[in-house]
């Protein structure tokens, strides 16, 4: 199975908000202060920051930016300003009466199951490698083990790379040698996402000596003489080159154990003779087993459409390497995996919920391929070779399901092929391997926590790997969830998942989080974790918005909101919002709205656009000011989604998705709370902190506008277990609080709490 071994540069990774909180979206008041500072600050006003206007011109058009200078996070006022934020948001937090309690039950619940696993590779001989976080640790650690019953043992622990300060370090990626011996694992700090090579002896654990360093990307793939493998390194810093040229030109090197990183040969990417590459492309090279050839891919930014190359894998040691195209961007190839001289990609070309193409390596004619899948009414999101076939995971009503494709045969009758699963759910391919029969896959629901499954072709039978143990909590009997579809602004359906315990009365009355994201074709899958149950308890429903700009309907309904076309959707969210209140779900007054990251321009452009249908929102390392986005180090690999000001039509988009230049003043906003992490590769905490210190001065609704900062975190992963826990809690008290929820209501309504009136004003 050939993946990938980075994170990818969209604004967020394929998964629902809510689920993702222990990888993407964790971000937590860092620096708690103490006592003396909690002291002398309980009752202190919310901190003003100062109105200094930029206005700039674009295609006719003055933009005022009345907060720029904020951009600049190293100046000692704007580093003062946010640590002031931070001390009195969590003040104001710890001023909410019930949340301690809730804290406590949701450590509860976190602590119940044994232990989280996840990141699963197999190779031949029953060899299974995974992270692991027992429920009394922190982050995951590597471990290997022969069989599913075999002894474990443990190869990579984080504690070991613990940062200045007690910084904790999590594993970013890891990719294991095809003989099993050697494991390239990226280690990252403080949710950075900046991670280092360390290799590491599979039989002795013990590392080899030398370290990689600015391999954010990595995406380590081994040679089959198991003693070199290739990766992406970003450029250096420093000179004519500056903080925002981080992830430009970065390229792929072949590296040999036990030698020097800094005399590592260039093998793709910009660089190359005869070959041209954009700045913003991402390069990576992959080698699998059972298969003489080497990919080179070229990720266009954010794009998912990508270039592909191939060249034999004994050539990469040569001076020069006969690279030959295989496809490009108008190709529409979003992924693909392969196996001997066959390659098998998924594709959007006249197929809006994909196709799955076969060629040779050899020689390679993607305009004559053998259409293996042909689109269907389920949407087709990810394949994966084994020995015996390729496996393709599909989408259609919320469920997924497994097609075997067996190699040789020809066209494949998908339904024929279809595999037996023993659970309704979204199906995720979780390992394959060319040299092993069948795929690991994991199966998830809305009401039952995740499974990983075995599927064994050789008896057609789909088991449960016991990899993963179940907790007390993991399967509630009390909990259901529907399939609806609410009518937006232009009559098009849209569809929305709801969760809520069994009994619950359509009365208006109970408090209800509605979660978005809308973009890069990412699906929002169904997902289940017992410390929502914290909030099921309290009558509390959750419900999710598979607006247009996400990939629920394939590519056609990414196109429906991206550039242009992206008021759809936040439009999208306002009729879920709407549906939730007509059908008595909930009311405005008990209504929250949720989002992160590409996400945030959901939620800022929802409550700037309709207030008055929420009582609260929660706008999580949010891109803010969209216009001023691409002048950020991640900003030019996103402009494939989101447009550039430096062109009339992506300025005119980028200027009415920004959520920043629609806040109006003595607009009575929701109480919103705004998050951002130090250490944000993605989304520069400047974006949050103007987007909070705009919604302070111009809401006249009394409701507090509240900035979570980390200064131990990023983007969210690599965060910690205690993290998203006291982030899930802090979110649903904050809700619990504003929805007025008894419990929940401080004793005053003082500064402290946030719930002055005029919140923002001098």
């Amino acid at each position: 199975m050939f993946r990938v071994q980075s994170k990818g540069r969209g604004m967020l990774i394929a998964a629902p908000l809510l689920a993702i909180l222990p990888l993407v979206l964790v971000v937590l008041i860092g620096e708690p202060p103490s006592k003396t500072q909690a002291q002398s600050t309980a009752a202190a006003k919310l901190p003003v920051a100062p109105v200094r206007p930029v206005t700039d011109e674009y295609f006719g058009v003055k933009v005022a930016d009345p907060y720029r200078y904020m951009e600049n996070l190293q100046d000692a006022e704007v580093a003062a300003w946010f640590k002031a934020e931070s001390v009195y948001t969590q003040n104001s937090l710890e001023a909410i009466p019930g949340r301690a309690a809730l804290q406590a039950r949701i450590k509860t619940l976190s602590d119940a199951a044994p232990a989280a696993v996840f990141d699963l590779r197999r190779l031949p001989g029953g060899v299974y490698f995974y992270q692991k976080r027992l429920a009394t640790e922190e982050v995951g650690k590597l471990y290997t083990r022969t069989g599913l019953t075999g002894e474990e043992k443990l190869l990579v622990d984080p504690a070991k790379y613990t940062g200045a300060g007690g910084a904790h370090s999590t594993i970013s990626y890891y990719a294991v040698s095809m003989d099993g011996k050697w494991i390239a694992v990226g280690m990252a700090l403080s949710g950075s996402e900046d991670a280092t090579i360390h290799i590491v002896d599979a039989q002795t654990a013990k590392e080899s000596g030398e370290t990689i360093d600015r391999a954010q990307f990595g995406g380590p793939s081994w040679l089959p003489d198991g003693k070199s493998f290739t990766y992406n390194r970003l450029q250096k810093l420093g000179g004519s080159v500056g903080p925002n040229d981080k992830e430009l030109l970065s390229r792929v090197y072949l590296h040999v154990v036990g030698t020097d990183p800094e005399k590592d040969r260039l093998i793709f990417g910009d660089g190359m003779p005869g070959m041209k590459f954009e700045p913003t492309d991402l390069p990576f090279v992959g080698i699998v087993p059972d298969s003489p050839y080497a990919i080179g891919v070229a990720l266009h930014g954010v794009a998912i459409e990508q270039t592909l190359y191939v060249a034999p894998v004994t050539a990469l040691g040569n001076a020069a390497i006969p690279w030959k195209k295989i496809c490009d961007e108008e190709d529409d190839v979003s992924s693909f995996d392969f196996k001997g001289d066959d390659i098998y990609l998924l594709s959007h070309k006249n197929a809006s919920r994909f196709k799955v193409l076969h060629t040779k390596l050899s020689n390679p004619d993607l305009a004559h391929a053998e259409v293996v899948v042909p689109e269907g009414p389920a949407l087709i999101k990810g394949l994966a070779a084994a020995a015996d076939a390729v496996y393709v995971q599909e989408m259609e009503g919320g469920l997924g399901r497994l097609v075997r494709v067996t190699y040789g045969g020809g066209t494949a009758q998908p339904i024929g092929q279809r595999v037996a699963l023993p659970a309704e759910g979204v199906v995720t391919i979780a390992a394959t391997d060319q040299r092993v029969p069948g795929a690991l896959l994991t199966i998830d629901s809305w009401i039952k926590a995740q499974t990983i499954y075995a599927y064994d072709p050789g008896t057609g039978q789909t088991t449960d790997t016991k990899l993963r143990p179940m907790g007390p909590f993991d399967s509630p009997g009390d909990l259901e969830s529907v399939e609806v579809k609410a009518k937006s602004y232009d009559g098009t359906m849209v569809p929305l998942s709801i969760v809520y315990k069994k009994g619950t009365k359509l009365d208006g009355m109970n408090p209800t989080i509605l979660d978005g994201y809308g973009a890069y074709g990412i699906t929002e899958d169904a997902f289940f974790d017992p410390v929502f149950l914290a909030w099921y308890e309290r009558g509390g429903v959750l419900a999710f918005a598979h607006v247009r700009g996400g990939g629920e309907y394939g590519e056609e309904w990414h196109l429906a909101g991206k550039k242009l076309t992206k008021p759809n959707t936040w439009k999208d969210a306002i009729a879920c919002a709407q549906y939730l209140i007509d059908q008595k779900y909930t009311s405005p007054a008990k209504l929250a709205i949720r989002g992160g990251s590409a996400g945030g321009v959901l939620v800022g452009r929802t409550i700037t656009e309709r207030p008055d249908l929420f009582a609260a929102a929660f706008d999580q390392v949010p891109m803010s000011d969209v216009v001023r986005e691409e002048f950020t180090p991640n900003g030019p690999p996103n402009i494939t989604e989101f447009g550039t000001v430096k062109e009339p039509e992506g300025f005119k988009g980028l200027y009415e998705m920004s959520p920043y230049h629609h806040i109006k003043d003595g607009t009575a906003y929701p109480a919103v709370m705004v998050t951002t992490g130090w250490n944000d590769p993605r989304v520069a905490s400047w974006e949050a902190g103007k987007m909070a210190a705009r919604l302070q001065a111009a809401t006249s609704s009394g409701k507090p506008v509240l900035l979570r900062v980390d200064y131990d975190a990023g983007h969210g992963i690599g965060s910690t277990k205690t993290q998203r826990d006291e982030l899930i809690g802090d979110i649903l008290s904050f809700a619990l609080w504003q929805f007025g929820a008894a419990g929940f209501q401080p004793a005053n309504t003082g500064a402290s709490t946030g719930a002055t009136a005029g919140a923002g004003a001098e």
